[in-house]
Formats: C-alpha cells, structure tokens, sequence
C-alpha cells in the first residue's frame, strides 16, 4: 500500500509543480502590471538604468543554449529585448528559481530504490519506500511557502514586499536544509555499504563499470552536489536583495544556477539507473529475495547441519 501510495505522490509531483508554476508565473504577470513610465532615453550602460532589475542585458546566445532544456530560460530572450518588463522578470525568476522543485525527486526515489536493490535498508536512517515521501512532500512545502514570499515580494506596499522577501528567502533556506539532510544521508549510505558490508559493495565487480552499482552512486552523488551548489548560491543572493552583487551578474547565473543543474541532469545519461537496477515492479520480487550474502550463509548452515 504504502509503495502504491509512493508511486501515485511521485507520478503527481512533476506535473502538479509545472502547473502551479504555470499559473503563479500568469498571474503575477496579469495582475502586476508595470505602471512606471520609462525614460525617454537608453542608458549606455544597464548597469546605470534604475529600471532594469538584472543590470544587465541577457545574453541571447547563452539564452538558446539554456533553453534547449529549460522552458523558463526562454524568457530571457523577452528580458533581452525589453529589461525594463517587471512582468517577463518576475515570470523568468518564479520558473527558474522555483523549477528545479519539480525534478530532484528523482533523486531521493533513486537512493531509496537502490537501497532496494542492495538490500541495505539497515543502513539508512529512513526506510526506503518513504524516504520518496518524506522528502517530496518537504519539497512541495518548501515550494509554496518560496511560492507565497514571491507573490507578497512584488506588492506595491513597501513593508508586504520586504516580508515576502524573507518569506521566500525562508523557504530557499529550508530548502537548502532538507536537500543537504538527504546528501549526508545518501553519503553515509554509502560508506556504511563499503566498510560494513563489502560483499554488498562488491556485488556488481564482475560487471561492466557502466553497469556497476557503485558508479550509480557516484553519479547520485555528483548529481545531488550539483543541485545542492545551485541552492547554495540562490540563498546567498536572495539574502543580498534583488540588487545584490550575485543577482545582477550574468556570470554567477551561469556559472551557479544553470551548469550546475545542467550537469545533475546530464550526468545521468550514459548512466542511466534503468540498466544498473530493477524497475518498481520488479524491485517487488527482489523484495522477497534473501539479501546478498544470506544465500551464502544459509547454504553454510544446511552444509554444517549435513556434515552432522
């Protein structure tokens, strides 16, 4: 019941976040029309324009290679030609800072399905057929409440917009928190596997290295850094403002956002988690099976019982 309940949360998680995220972005461009009257001149340098929340003018080049993996880079290409839009900047910040809420589920259903596998559940700290639900469900929290300071962030009334500053500030703290819980336990996952049960850590040595288990936990590993730099570096510039040295530098939004999400996902290709372990349907029988090592020592015993 429980893994049935598992699957439905994690086959609901993705599509419910891209649709929240859809109509957030919708209405606070449709309801947070920008009232300022533009000057009637172009700065030479955007770093000077009041007007303009980046400082600068995105890169249109950078942009399209982005946004052939993410939908919400594509409005910077609007931020390219109008920096001044208050409404295209507030749907680009919701879709990038919010997004990454939809996919890192992955990662905590990996290590969950790999303690399967392996047969390790000893040696994680939550059981892992809920170690999927405890961790999504402190995604989705912490995405409403990044969610709520974003809305009350762009009110008119000074005082509002600074409480939703902290309250979005809050929620990528909590964030940061709850996804750097899940590193140290995938970490120690790992090492207990290797110095308490290396028969387990040796399971896959016969195979192939891009076959191999333990390559799948490196990759998580990587993947799970990557995604925990970009949380790093949203709450860094989120504490120092909108205006802040991070939040107005191109380089830092490349270099801290975009490549280390690029390289969480991408990292998964030639090591896709499909050709190393079983699906959910056939992790079930693997459930039943006698974990490694116990064949061995049951085939002892019968031996022992035998020469008796």
């Amino acid at each position: 019941m429980l893994g049935l309940s598992t699957r439905r949360l994690s086959s609901l998680t993705t599509p419910l976040l891209c649709a929240a995220l859809t109509v957030l972005a919708a209405f606070v461009s449709s309801v947070h029309a920008d009232d300022r009257t533009p000057p009637p001149w172009e700065f030479t340098d955007p770093k000077d324009d009041p007007f303009n929340p980046l400082r600068y003018i995105a890169n249109n080049t950078l942009s399209a290679i982005a946004i052939s993996w993410a939908v919400g880079f594509g409005t910077r290409f609007g931020l390219h030609t109008q920096p001044d839009s208050q409404g295209i900047y507030i749907a680009y910040y919701l879709f990038i800072v919010l997004s990454p809420c939809a996919f890192i589920a992955s990662e905590y259903m990996l290590l969950g399905r790999l303690a399967r596998y392996l047969k390790s559940h000893r040696h994680l700290l939550i059981p892992p057929q809920r170690i999927t639900v405890v961790f999504v469900v402190s995604d989705i929290t912490t995405f409403l409440i990044q969610a709520a300071g974003a809305l009350l962030s762009i009110s008119k009334n000074q005082k509002l917009s600074k409480t939703g500053e902290h309250i979005f500030l809050a929620g990528l703290v909590l964030q940061l928190i709850s996804f750097a819980l899940f590193v140290i336990l995938a970490l120690r996952f790992l090492f207990r596997i290797k110095t308490m049960d290396p028969h387990v850590w040796a399971v896959d040595a016969e195979k192939p290295w891009h076959r191999d288990w333990r390559m799948l936990g490196s990759v998580l590993i990587v993947s799970s850094i990557g995604i925990l730099i970009r949380c790093v570096y949203r709450v860094i510039e989120l504490s120092q403002g909108y205006r802040g040295h991070l939040a107005t530098t191109e380089a830092f939004f490349y270099g801290l956002d975009s490549l280390p999400l690029f390289v969480a996902v991408v990292v998964y290709t030639p090591f896709w988690p499909g050709r190393m372990i079983p699906g959910i349907d056939q992790l079930k029988k693997v459930d039943k099976a006698p974990a490694v090592g116990e064949e061995r020592s049951s085939a002892d015993t019968t031996a022992a019982e035998v020469k008796v």
